[in-house]
């Protein structure tokens, strides 16, 4: 193993991949307190601080298979007015987070680049990966939390489209939504659908 390398892969990837978390568990519960739940709000997870949200599971898988996840904001539906439409509101307002975020992160990259030649390459380079890494993150964060397994946001969508009866059906696979994405995980499965998506994505973004 090459420490010095994973040491420098940790410290480019670091700084995006907890704003991305950070700012994808901070939209859950922003959404979730305009529609009308405190939850999140009583409990602290209303903030930008990256503290509040992380996981040590998530950034460790993060590190080992590029794939991570934050503490989930707790979100009480009983304060909506609508449930089920809302909590399809506050379940996509991660993934649209994280894509804005991308989208940023891409002008960024296309204004500094030009600059190459008056900054200095020390500072320079550190950053423009950093702001790449941003890119292929939240675009990464975004396909990932949209796929229909519990407990990702896809899921929550999926649940509330489904009529009741199917969607309580549907939801008692949440208990083994880990170990499923796992498997699909390990035999190929996720990788192969959300590779050429993001590549797609980042394409569009990165020109």
């Amino acid at each position: 193993m090459n420490i010095p390398k994973l040491i420098q892969e940790i410290a480019i990837l670091a700084p995006p991949f907890l704003l991305a978390l950070t700012v994808h568990e901070f939209a859950h519960g922003f959404i979730a307190y305009k529609l009308g739940d405190p939850t999140a709000q009583r409990l602290g997870r209303l903030s930008l601080n990256p503290l509040r949200h992380l996981d040590p599971l998530g950034v460790l898988a993060f590190l080992i298979m590029k794939i991570g996840w934050a503490k989930p904001v707790p979100v009480d539906a009983r304060y909506f007015k609508n449930p089920r439409r809302d909590m399809i509101w506050v379940s996509l307002a991660g993934v649209s987070a994280n894509l804005l975020l991308a989208v940023a992160s891409g002008l960024a990259a296309r204004l500094l680049i030009p600059l190459a030649n008056l900054l200095p390459m020390a500072l320079f380079w550190p950053l423009i990966q950093m702001i790449a890494a941003s890119v292929w993150i939240n675009v990464m964060l975004a396909v990932f939390n949209l796929i229909p397994i519990p407990p990702l946001d896809g899921s929550q969508v999926l649940s509330n489209l489904l009529p009741r009866e199917m969607a309580r059906i549907y939801n008692k696979l949440e208990p083994l939504g880990f170990f499923i994405l796992l498997a699909l995980f390990y035999t190929g499965i996720i990788p192969k659908i959300m590779r050429p998506l993001i590549s797609f994505a980042q394409g569009l973004i990165l020109g």
